[in-house]
């Protein structure tokens, strides 16, 4: 399994790069940027839904799964995005390549362990208002790029054979610089502005599922989880340079504090276990205190997020021996969202449909690579905001094996 993992991720890393942004949204210069995880590729092309005890797919977005694994799992995903900025005025293109999840899952008996590194938010814009052909108007230019990661580690409890509870730890760091240049036509020079907030902060979940058998095949199942608000520190340093002067204007260093905001989502499913599944999923989350001292704004404030989301899966038959394609995992699932941002007293939302496929890796075997596509649209153009009509392409690989087994013979 290590040669897989190896092999898997160098795939992966020629895919995606650690050094690009994450996003290419100008909604992302609010708060500490656009939210990134959306679960692991077999959860998101469901739109989220995760309410199965699955003993081969890790469930990071509710600690109790981690009970359930029968195999230590290692997952690595990343993603491919388009999408397409409008305006009253215009239209652009965008596109970027992005590290998604790396997490690892250990059976231990009644006991399930979990461990890894998710990116959670990102920053990634680029907003430009030209006014150089106005005599004395004044053009700015918007950039912005980091965001917020974290490592977790968690623990599941198999309480009973169908029921089991787990909890999270999580340490948040991360990084956003932006930088605002302005430039007065007609004035040879331009001034920039760089702000640069370094943020850390620690977090904690917990979670439940439960599930019971209707008749002799169908399975209902149900999934419970909440995560605590996380305060988060903000090391922030501004620097002012003009265009031609050495001696850029160092501010004194000061420390914000913001805060995440609670967040609990419940789901409920019915399925045949191994078979198909349909599910539905529903999250809240609280007010958060996520502006900076850079980019709060009178037109800019805060509200509660909202998801909904219905999806499933289906299998042909896990079992065969005769048609590979039997053997796939179809996978689809519609979502909204209410993003918990306004903006010029309109409500930034996003509704999108996801569909995938999780497809094994030869004959016995559990491991497999997962292939996903998100379409949606995120925003508007009303009140002169953007409207983002988006396009993911996701892969993963999921490994797994059994690990910490005694051998019988030497």
């Amino acid at each position: 399994m290590i040669k897989k993992i190896i092999v898997s991720a160098c795939l992966l890393i020629s895919f995606v790069s650690f050094a690009q942004q994450g996003t290419a949204s100008p909604y992302s210069f609010f708060g500490i940027g656009d939210v990134r995880f959306k679960g692991t590729l077999e959860n998101r092309s469901m739109a989220g839904v995760s309410v199965e005890q699955d003993s081969i797919h890790l469930n990071i977005e509710n600690p109790a799964s981690y009970a359930s694994l029968g195999q230590t799992t290692f997952t690595i995903g990343g993603t491919f995005g388009s999408s397409t900025l409008k305006t009253n005025e215009g239209s652009a293109k965008a596109q970027r390549s992005t590290f998604d999840y790396l997490a690892i899952g250990i059976p231990m008996g009644k006991f399930g362990a979990s461990f890894g590194l998710i990116p959670v938010t990102s920053v990634g814009y680029k907003i430009q208002n030209d006014n150089t052909g106005t005599d004395g108007a004044t053009s700015t230019q918007l950039q912005g790029k980091g965001g917020v990661n974290k490592v977790y580690f968690g623990l599941g409890y198999k309480i009973k054979k169908n029921w089991t509870i787990g909890a999270d730890a999580q340490y948040n760091f991360g990084k956003i610089t932006t930088t605002s240049v302005e430039l007065v036509t007609g004035v040879q020079n331009a001034t920039a502005e760089t702000n640069t907030s370094e943020l850390s902060g620690v977090g904690f979940s917990l979670g439940t599922m439960y599930q019971t058998k209707i008749d002799k095949k169908l399975t209902l199942f149900t999934s419970l989880s909440y995560a605590f608000a996380t305060n988060l520190t903000a090391d922030n340093t501004r620097v002012i340079a003009v265009d031609g002067d050495a001696d850029p204007v160092v501010g004194d260093p000061h420390e914000d504090k913001l805060k995440l905001p609670n967040k609990v989502t419940f789901g409920v499913g019915i399925g045949e276990p191994r078979k198909w599944l349909v599910g539905t999923t529903a999250s809240f989350q609280g007010n958060g205190q996520l502006a900076n001292y850079y980019n709060a704004a009178d037109n800019v404030s805060y509200e509660k997020y909202q998801k909904y989301a219905v999806g499933g899966y289906f299998i042909p038959n896990y079992a065969s021996f005769t048609s590979y394609l039997s053997r796939i995992t179809y996978r689809a699932g519609l979502k909204y969202e209410k993003l918990g941002l306004i903006v010029n007293n309109q409500s930034i939302n996003d509704i999108g449909m996801n569909l995938g496929a999780g497809i094994p890796l030869g004959n016995g075997s559990f491991s497999n690579v997962n292939v996903g596509l998100e379409f949606g649209k995120r925003g508007t153009m009303t009140a002169d905001l953007v409207q983002e009509n988006y396009f993911n392409v996701s892969l993963s690989f999921s490994f797994n094996d059994r690990w910490f087994v005694k051998s019988k013979f030497n």
